[in-house]
């Protein structure tokens, strides 16, 4: 029952369960999703309107929505990757040359 749905399904199957009184069950069979899918874009709907169906997922904060600490957090993340990377190299590098000197 895992599918992928668009905006416009998912307020669709919202408005099916609220305006024609649908249980969610009902809705999870006729939709082809999951009966906590259905709940879930339900309740979202009904505490941020039809604007809390919109997946964000993978979307960040534009920089100057973020507060020094989501700054902070994101350079470190950087920098720690950063790190993993020149290690990753150094360990390349260090094997390379046993390679060489092993002829």
């Amino acid at each position: 029952m895992n599918r992928k749905t668009t905006f416009e399904e998912r307020a669709k199957i919202v408005a099916w369960i609220t305006e024609q009184n649908h249980s969610y069950s009902e809705a999870a069979e006729h939709f082809n999703v999951s009966y906590q899918q259905a709940r879930l874009w339900t309740l979202k709907a009904q505490a941020k309107g039809l604007e809390g169906l919109v997946d964000r997922r993978g979307h960040r904060k534009p920089e100057e929505e973020l507060t020094d600490l989501d700054k902070a957090n994101r350079k470190i993340r950087q920098l720690e990757a950063q790190i993993k990377d020149q290690e990753l190299i150094e360990k390349f590098v260090k094997k390379y040359l046993e390679l060489q000197r092993r002829g």
